[in-house]
């Protein structure tokens, strides 16, 4: 499991007509009213600097796209041998060239094709344990609304704090404690959410968004399980930046793990798009 990090400045337009040519899906991350939002698109054409792509839901799975011309987006997609990755602009909303299928279209979205894209190697997204001499604290807490990625006594005053299980570039796992001297924090399904975690003893710490994806008891059922994704990372250099110091410390863990008697669970992420 080694250079588990961002490749950068591949070359986009091959690989981008390939996977229209595939019809690969694809992720696309935005903010709408101040909070962070993925929706599921496919890359339907490429011509010159215009990249069209169009939505696909359902009405019961996925809420129609609310985007506005000149808004920088995110688009991620699983191809080869990891996740690419790469930030652009809206230059356009037309309507759908696509026929109608059992899913719904929402329009062509045409964006400004990439320069360049970023390559995160597959392995960086399968799960690695927290290693058993690491003691990792996550303070979670409801977003402000601002949509940025910020560390602020404004956000982080009313919060709660969890363990971390495990992690890849994509998501990871927190156990918090459900006892009956503290309030159960009231997070759902689907809610986006500001985290703040510090890998490694001495280092800066981490702050992003994330997605929940599930909340299940624990097998002693005296806690509870919560599955994050972690989202919005592609669409600014900065989120590109976290990206990379998660792929690395997905590595650091593993190295950890690996030089111990406990093996490290490498099985796949299932909610890590």
């Amino acid at each position: 499991m080694k250079d588990a990090a961002l490749s950068h400045g591949v070359e986009p337009k091959k690989i981008l007509q390939n996977v229209i040519d595939k019809k690969v899906p694809a992720i696309m991350s935005y903010l709408s009213k101040g909070k962070w939002h993925v929706a599921k698109v496919i890359l339907t054409g490429l011509d010159g600097s215009r990249l069209s792509i169009e939505s696909t839901f359902s009405k019961n799975q996925q809420r129609p796209i609310n985007i506005q011309i000149h808004q920088p987006v995110g688009i991620s997609f699983k191809y080869g041998y990891g996740k690419f990755v790469f930030d652009t602009t809206v230059k356009g909303l037309e309507p759908s060239q696509q026929p109608q299928s059992d899913q719904e279209r929402g329009g062509t979205i045409v964006l400004e094709a990439p320069d360049k894209m970023e390559l995160v190697q597959r392995r960086s997204y399968f799960r690695i344990d927290v290693p058993a001499s690491l003691k990792v604290k996550v303070l979670m807490w409801h977003r402000s609304g601002k949509g940025k990625i910020e560390d602020t006594t404004e956000q982080t005053r009313n919060c709660w704090q969890g363990r971390l299980i495990d992690i890849s570039a994509g998501g990871s796992q927190v156990v918090m404690s459900q006892q009956s001297d503290t309030p159960t924090p009231d997070f759902k399904k689907g809610q986006f959410i500001g985290m703040r975690f510090t890998p490694m003893p001495y280092e800066t710490p981490l702050v992003l968004s994330a997605q929940i994806r599930n909340i299940l008891p624990t097998a002693d059922g005296k806690n509870m399980s919560i599955g994050l994704q972690f989202v919005g990372l592609e669409a600014s250099s900065e989120g590109r930046r976290i990206l990379t110091r998660l792929a690395s410390i997905v590595e650091r863990y593993y190295q950890i793990n690996q030089s111990g008697v406990k093996q490290t669970d490498t099985r796949p992420v299932s909610n890590a798009v």
